[in-house]
């Protein structure tokens, strides 16, 4: 006789839960009460106990899917011969990913060999606009959100959550149609992740540090609140042990965090903690949103009218550099604003806001730069958060007819009124730019 395994109702409201992992494999010996797997349900994560004894089999639900409350994933059968052979991919009308436009994992910058996939905003079987998020994708120190690109629905995802990615690997499919049976697949084979059996319980460390809203991670990033995933179980003997979750988060240990997590965290220095909080922690950030049309006026006028050819980010520098002037209060004091392109090339300017655009002055190359200046305009890329740098760090992204302005700064670089001061004049600048210049 079999035993089914149902999706729980975890929640008043509930209609879905998300399979998080599966403590049990196929053929595994299973006990009333053994943990089976790991079921996400609106802000919790709660383990699925086994309600029989017997062998368990015929898993129809893979990590990462969303399966409807009451549905059968599973069953317990009292011999191991009665389990049937496991599948761990969703169900699909067959063997191939459904056609349509494929989605490459993109290159962010120009040394980038991987990224890794953070979150996937969309699910098999959405529909997407182009302008939509598709995923965010870590790569070196930030972490970047990528549009879809393409109206459509979502037919594939080819890669998992925490996953890295070959540049140029494609990691989804896009069809013009709604798919009638979405396709999720990763390129490596899903391991699920086995909790010891038995409670191994280290001795209670007593931590004075910081707490998990304290500590930003560079890998992945993760913004001040954000949620730690981990089993009840984790939690439960993490705070009887006074263990903080978040510096696993510090070190870029993968989530969820299962038992066998805490002997690591155990086991962590605590005199490197301080060194972690800072140089992990990630700064302030303030974002403006500006028309772009009226810097192209202002490029199409001087084309016209003086014959002469500006890339926008010529404008920008100056105005970066007018706006930081005004805000620090500083006078004739010399200004180096470093401009940065999507391949990482660097090109420092002294004081661009007292030239002729057509004549800015380069820095000598030594020169401490008072502002970075990032133009990310010609990508995908719709949002930025940077991890700390010594300097303040303006970002310029596009998003449809507007700029996207994301300034990262630290209060040892600016104060709060004068990030404000700055990021406003900058934008006002841009807005109008032939006032500004004459």
């Amino acid at each position: 006789m079999a035993h089914e395994v149902i999706m729980p109702a975890l929640g008043m409201a509930q209609e879905t839960g998300k399979i998080v992992s599966w403590q049990k494999q196929a053929g595994d010996a299973v006990k009333i009460g053994d943990v089976l797997m790991e079921v996400e349900t609106d802000k919790a994560i709660m383990d699925v106990e086994a309600l029989a004894d017997g062998y368990l089999g015929s898993i129809s639900a893979a990590a990462g899917e969303d399966v409807p409350v009451g549905q059968v994933i599973a069953l317990i059968s009292d011999k191991i011969d009665a389990a049937p052979a496991v599948s761990h991919e969703l169900p699909m009308a067959s063997t191939e990913p459904p056609t349509g436009q494929s989605i490459i994992m993109p290159a962010l910058g120009m040394a980038q060999e991987t990224g890794l996939i953070v979150a996937w905003h969309k699910a098999p079987g959405d529909k997407v606009g182009a302008e939509d998020i598709l995923l965010e994708v870590e790569t070196d120190k930030s972490t970047m959100e990528v549009p879809a690109g393409h109206d459509g629905f979502i037919s594939a995802l080819l890669a998992d959550s925490g996953q890295e990615v070959p540049v140029g690997d494609v990691i989804a499919v896009i069809s013009t149609t709604a798919p009638k049976a979405p396709f999720q697949s990763t390129a490596e084979t899903r391991k699920p992740a086995q909790e010891p059996v038995g409670d191994p319980s280290p001795a209670p460390v007593e931590l004075k540090a910081a707490t998990a809203t304290q500590i930003v991670a560079s890998n992945p990033v993760v913004v001040p609140g954000s949620r730690i995933f981990a089993s009840p179980k984790t939690r439960r003997l993490a705070a009887e042990q006074g263990l903080d979750l978040g510096r696993l988060v510090a070190i870029g240990h993968p989530q969820p965090y299962h038992v066998a997590d805490l002997e690591k965290l155990h086991n962590l220095p605590l005199a490197e903690l301080n060194n972690e909080v800072q140089s992990l922690a990630l700064p302030n950030q303030i974002t403006a949103r500006v028309p772009s049309g009226g810097t192209q006026d202002f490029l199409d006028w001087m084309q016209e009218e003086g014959n002469v050819t500006l890339a926008p980010s010529t404008i920008w520098i100056a105005f970066a550099a007018a706006a930081l002037r005004s805000a620090l209060e500083a006078g004739d004091d010399i200004l180096v604003i470093s401009l940065m392109d999507l391949q990482a090339k660097v090109r420092s300017l002294t004081n661009p806001d007292r030239a002729r655009l057509s004549c800015l002055t380069e820095s000598d190359p030594d020169a401490v730069a008072s502002l970075i200046l990032r133009d990310l305009s010609d990508s995908p890329i719709t949002g930025i958060r940077l991890a700390g740098s010594k300097e303040p760090s303006l970002s310029i992204t596009t998003l449809g007819n507007d700029y996207q302005i994301c300034l990262d700064f630290t209060t040892d670089q600016l104060s709060d009124l004068q990030a404000i001061q700055f990021i406003t004049e900058f934008s006002d600048r841009l807005t109008d730019p032939l006032r500004h210049l004459l």
